[in-house]
């Protein structure tokens, strides 16, 4: 077995991965990618995407079903029909295009990629068993970049046919009849919410007190009037014991049983760090908790050992993936960086959908004392009256004394399209005053990020 020499090796090629691969080619550090699926990892195959794939092809569906919104506005349609395959081709025809755009930027920055397996030897070295035979890699930086995978419950093992993960979710080629829930967190709710608008009588079990619990009650009361309003069930303080001749078994709060009717079950209580089958164990690394422990520049405890990603804990996020992998390549080119973000926006493309960047309310008044905010709601907002969906609103929450921004929320259609707008008043350091002075298009959704502005100053105009 000959040696393959680099400067820098990548396991694993999601998006932090093989971001830090090309930002490392344009730097020309010499870069080898190694990755035992599909380049692009499982936000581009069987997460980010896909969903909101599947996401939009529910709200069409549904769109064309609802016929109060429908008449509303003049308009009277037969009962469409729905072709799931057809759908599921459609999803993958866009995961293709974008993996062969990231094959392409790959080669365009003269990274060498080998697709197979990676086997840690050491801090220096490792072993890929790749389509084109073993091969032995030795580098002078080690960049971890390993991602997470569904978390399973032991009551209820993925089983590919009845209890489905989220990846396996995402390939079903036929509407279940009715679906079971577990877990009423972010991906949850995403894919529970979209299978129930495309028919499917949908049941969800969340163990703790409310859906979305990481987001506070205001936020999250829009989705549940609507999961509501789509005939969705849903059981809180709820705990999921097993499934077998399709029913979920559940206990309640006082602990009395009952037998939820499924075709299938989705489990989605999770993810979790992908840390075996690749030798890890050979390192000797800190660890916190299952993640891998990193300081402010992705490096670890042993020396040109890099982590960046899911594998490094939360927030679990792409586009943080994404920064770490382009700032760890620049520092290994010789830039002085450091991982120093004011805030990472987080969206949840549940209908509404939710963003979060900064601090909430109670989190702000915890770490700043006394703050002022503004919520201005979207029943207010001419955009989105004329796009019939004004349910939710925008919310400015600042420091009291001196104004500075310090989280701003939203619930609302389409406010992930606000959420860089957000994060980056955060990022430059935005006070009150520099949002209310800014002008924003009229008439659009951006406006109620100025009107919470203004609200927060206690001059609001058009509520």
């Amino acid at each position: 077995m000959t040696d393959l020499r680099c400067k820098i090796l990548i396991v694993g090629g999601g998006p932090g991965g093989y971001v830090a691969a090309i930002r490392a080619g344009e730097l020309g550090l010499d870069p080898v990618l190694v990755e035992d699926g599909q380049f692009g990892g499982a936000c581009l195959h069987v997460g980010c995407i896909p969903s909101k794939a599947i996401i939009h092809a529910a709200e069409a569906a549904h769109a064309l079903v609802d016929q109060r919104a429908l008449n509303a506005i003049g308009l009277t349609l037969a009962r469409p029909s729905l072709d799931f395959a057809k759908t599921i081709a459609w999803k993958n025809a866009i995961v293709a295009r974008l993996a062969g755009g990231v094959g392409a930027l790959l080669k365009k920055a003269g990274v060498r990629s080998l697709r197979g397996r990676a086997s840690i030897v050491d801090g220096k070295s490792a072993i890929a068993h790749a389509d084109t035979g073993d091969q032995r890699i030795v580098c002078e930086h080690l960049v971890i970049a390993t991602g997470s995978e569904p978390a399973p419950l032991a009551a209820l093992p993925f089983d590919g046919e009845e209890v489905l993960s989220s990846t396996q979710a995402l390939a079903l080629t036929k509407v279940p009849e009715t679906l079971a829930v577990v877990g009423a967190g972010y991906i949850g709710m995403e894919l529970g919410m979209a299978y129930a608008k495309l028919g499917a009588k949908v049941t969800v079990v969340e163990a703790l007190p409310k859906i979305l619990p990481l987001y506070d009650a205001e936020l999250t009361q829009p989705v549940a009037r609507r999961a509501a309003d789509l005939g969705m069930e849903i059981h809180v303080n709820a705990r999921a014991l097993g499934f077998a001749r399709g029913a979920l078994r559940i206990a309640g709060a006082d602990g009395a049983e009952k037998s939820i009717p499924a075709e299938k079950g989705l489990v989605a209580v999770g993810r979790r760090p992908r840390t075996e089958g690749f030798g890890l164990e050979r390192l000797d690394l800190a660890m916190s908790g299952p993640f891998i422990r990193i300081d402010g520049r992705s490096a670890t405890s042993m020396r040109n050992v890099w982590a960046i990603g899911d594998v490094t804990g939360e927030p679990m996020l792409a586009h943080r993936a994404m920064a770490q992998g382009e700032m760890v390549a620049e520092i290994i080119g010789g830039e002085k960086r450091e991982f120093d973000h004011q805030a990472i926006p987080a969206v949840c493309f549940t209908d509404p959908e939710i963003v979060a960047v900064g601090l909430s309310p109670d989190a702000a008044r915890a770490a700043h004392g006394e703050t002022v905010a503004g919520l201005f709601p979207l029943r207010a907002n001419g955009r989105a009256m004329t796009k019939q969906d004004d349910e939710g609103f925008v919310r400015v929450t600042a420091r009291k004394d001196n104004h500075v921004v310090l989280g701003i929320h939203a619930v609302g259609a389409g406010v992930s399209e606000l959420s860089s707008a957000f994060t980056l008043a955060l990022e430059m350091g935005a006070r009150l005053e520099d949002v209310a002075g800014t002008i924003h298009a009229h008439p659009t959704q951006s406006e109620a990020f100025h009107e919470a502005a203004l609200k927060a100053l206690g001059k609001p105009l058009h509520i």
